[in-house]
């Protein structure tokens, strides 16, 4: 914290004070040179208090200017430079949303968990860009990189299954990802993918878009979602459009994913359950910290120039009354 002047060429008017204190000077003794011209003249020259006072209205007037240009210099309060060790990163969240995401071996299903762990994951991430990318046959940028985690949040949470062209496009999704945070500014990129399935779909293979990653030095890190097992699985709809279950087994492609996250430098992660799945996250949130210095100036500092303004309008308003009152009396005797 420290004092500053936002205009101190101003101050440069002060060296005019002198001037007007010689000039008042001068002034006054040729009024009193005058004065003695006559006995009565003399007799008013002897020592009085009038004598004494009579110079504070001009001494009110000097002083009040001096404080008005200090005013006109605008007298503030800074906060100083602030250093903040912040760590912060751009990452794209890349979650799979085809029907497979409904299988029932996460409670209630495995989006709605992989959903519920992602916000938990980007309210974690203070000084972060985050955006958000969804893909199954297709793929949709939902958020673009932002710093405010509340537009990614509320994205996420509105995330359902069936708004894409079915399939599992791994290399699609993962390659729309790229292409939004390619052009980024931060010093890390990184992209957490999130699939339960194998690429069937799309027109860019998932090692081509993992190339396409690396190019742009883009580390992902990749998860593959769901229980080693059978579970209720949606396997179509009926008349009115509601999913129907049966068991079944839905493979993770795992060593695709492992493939993907050894091209661009990152890691794999099995994610059999919600715990385990919580516990990727948190990995991914330990290994990507990147430390740097901002910066900070506090953007409006604190105006002092208003009690230096009061006083010079009080001492002008004593001036006023001195003149027009006591010093009338005493000028008129």
């Amino acid at each position: 914290m420290y004092f500053t002047l936002a205009y101190p060429y101003v101050l440069w008017a002060l060296l005019a004070l002198p001037l007007l204190v010689v000039w008042y000077w001068y002034n006054e003794k040729k009024k009193a040179y005058l004065g003695m011209a006559t006995l009565e003249g003399v007799s008013k020259q002897k020592f009085s208090l009038a004598n004494l006072f009579i110079h504070i209205p001009f001494t009110c007037r000097i002083i009040a200017l001096g404080l008005l240009l200090l005013v006109a210099a605008r007298p503030q309060q800074k906060q100083g430079l602030v250093e903040n060790n912040l760590q912060g990163i751009d990452i794209m969240l890349t979650i799979d949303v085809s029907h497979s995401m409904l299988t029932q071996d996460f409670q209630p299903n495995r989006l709605e968990v992989a959903k519920e762990v992602a916000q938990e994951f980007v309210q974690g991430r203070m000084n972060d860009k985050l955006g958000y990318t969804i893909f199954s046959g297709e793929a949709f940028t939902e958020c673009p990189l932002t710093t405010s985690k509340d537009v990614v949040i509320d994205m996420i949470k509105e995330t359902q299954v069936g708004f894409l062209e079915q399939g599992t496009a791994i290399g699609v999704g993962l390659a729309t990802a790229v292409n939004r945070i390619k052009k980024s500014d931060g010093k890390s990129k990184v992209i957490i993918l999130l699939s339960d399935g194998e690429n069937n779909a799309g027109e860019i293979g998932p090692i081509t878009a993992a190339e396409i990653a690396k190019t742009f030095d883009i580390k992902v890190y990749t998860i593959g979602m769901g229980s080693r097992g059978e579970a209720m699985t949606p396997t179509g709809t009926d008349a009115n459009g509601n999913y129907i279950f049966s068991q079944g087994l839905a493979e993770v492609d795992e060593g695709t994913m492992q493939k993907i996250a050894e091209i661009t430098g990152g890691k794999y992660f099995a994610a059999t359950d919600k715990q385990a799945l919580k516990e990727v996250y948190k990995e991914i949130d330990r290994l990507e910290k990147n430390d740097y210095e901002q910066f900070d100036f506090q953007p409006d500092p604190e105006e002092l120039y208003l009690p230096f303004a009061l006083i010079a309008l009080l001492l002008l308003m004593v001036e006023q009354i001195l003149k027009y009152t006591l010093f009338r009396t005493i000028e008129s005797r």
